[in-house]
């Protein structure tokens, strides 16, 4: 029964194989389950290294994205209205400014004044050497002593042919053409007399003097130059000279704002070599617009006792105008493109869109625009020549508003 049932199971009591094959079975399953283990833990390892790398990546990313963010600083546009100023530029100008020729031919023989000098009135400033003026007017005192001695015989041949007359010695027509003779001498002498004034007046002129208090500014000339009398006789003026206290300002007011200006207005007027503003005021308008250029052209006189102020310089006034419902954006905002000139508009999400503009008048710090942007616009300042539509910048802080507000 036993034999037939292990017979039936496939057990034989004679095989020696059987005894070792359930330790084996048990070493294969062993083996597996360590594999499958080690695979685990690759495969986790695996997924961490990964997952470390994708979040190194994001933050790669964000870093990136944060390197490339674009800062941009921006300003608000608005109208400009009643109450509001505008910059201007303008020119300094001596109050008098004058080039000093030669009014005597000559050399010259010296000069006294150089460049920078301050001069009183008639001051001194150059001699020049006049050889043939002295000798023009040496024949000319002679001239005059040969009329004198001219007039004295007239005088005393038409005396005496008078006396004849009376006595019928001679003819009337004969006494009348000595004493004519006579009249003619003594306007000859007259004729001479003035020439040697003349010539004295022109001797006198061989010395240069300042013709008002000031400045020398330029000197054109040296010792041996020869010089020509009148305008234009040398190259350049000998001299030229400025008064510097008070100062004229000339500026040029576009045409919206000529109706605005009015005389004694005060005007502010600023220089980048100056820490204080200076303060001055309207004195005259050119009443009348420039055709080439629309504008009228104002002079604001400015006192400049210190001389801190030099004639030719630049400087920015700053006046008031009235409402015009312009809008006054500042120049630095414009990106010039093939297309026409653009200005970066930001969005409140940051986004900028880049709005085609038509320029106005150019007021030095701000310019016009006639159309493109709308009050209370938010613009770019100095945009980056990469800026494009669709852009997300991040905005600095803010600036106070365009200045002609």
């Amino acid at each position: 029964m036993t034999q037939d049932r292990h017979a039936s199971l496939g057990i034989h009591r004679g095989s020696s194989a059987t005894p070792g094959r359930i330790p084996r079975i048990h070493t294969l399953r062993r083996a597996s389950r360590f594999a499958v283990g080690v695979i685990a833990v690759l495969v986790l390892g695996a997924a961490l290294g990964v997952a470390g790398r994708l979040a190194q990546s994001r933050d790669l990313q964000a870093a990136t994205r944060r390197q490339q963010a674009v800062y941009v600083a921006t300003t608000v546009v608005h109208r400009a209205r009643a109450g509001a100023t505008v910059d201007l530029p303008g020119t300094l100008q001596g109050y008098f400014e004058s080039p000093i020729y030669a009014r005597a031919s000559g050399y010259v023989r010296k000069w006294y004044r150089d460049i920078g000098a301050r001069v009183r009135k008639g001051a001194l400033l150059a001699v020049i050497a006049t050889p043939e003026l002295d000798q023009e007017l040496q024949q000319a005192v002679a001239d005059r002593a040969r009329a004198a001695a001219a007039l004295t015989i007239a005088r005393i041949t038409a005396q005496r042919w008078a006396a004849l007359q009376q006595r019928d010695a001679v003819s009337r027509q004969a006494a009348d053409e000595k004493r004519s003779a006579a009249e003619q001498a003594q306007a000859a002498l007259a004729a001479a007399d003035a020439n040697v004034r003349r010539l004295r007046a022109l001797k006198g002129f061989q010395r240069v003097l300042a013709p008002y208090a000031g400045v020398i500014t330029r000197r054109s000339v040296d010792v041996g130059d020869l010089v020509n009398a009148g305008n234009g006789g040398f190259p350049s003026a000998l001299f030229h000279i400025a008064q510097i206290d008070p100062l004229r300002v000339y500026i040029d007011v576009p045409q919206r704002y000529a109706p605005s200006v009015r005389i004694d207005e005060p005007v502010t007027i600023t220089q980048s070599e100056l820490a204080t503003p200076l303060h001055g005021k309207v004195v005259r308008t050119a009443r009348a617009i420039d055709p080439v250029t629309r504008t009228l052209q104002v002079e604001v006189d400015l006192p400049n006792r210190d001389g801190r102020l030099l004639p030719g310089a630049y400087v920015e006034a700053r006046m008031p105008v009235g409402a015009t419902g312009t809008l006054l954006a500042p120049d630095d905002a414009l990106l010039f493109r093939a297309a026409g000139p653009r200005i970066a508009v930001v969005d409140a999400n940051g986004r900028v869109r880049l709005e085609a503009v038509t320029l106005g008048r150019d007021m030095g710090r701000t310019i016009e625009i006639l159309r493109g942007l709308h009050d209370g616009d938010r613009i770019v300042r100095n945009p980056p020549d990469s800026l494009a539509d669709g852009d997300v910048v991040t905005v600095q802080a803010t600036p106070t508003g365009d200045r002609a507000q």
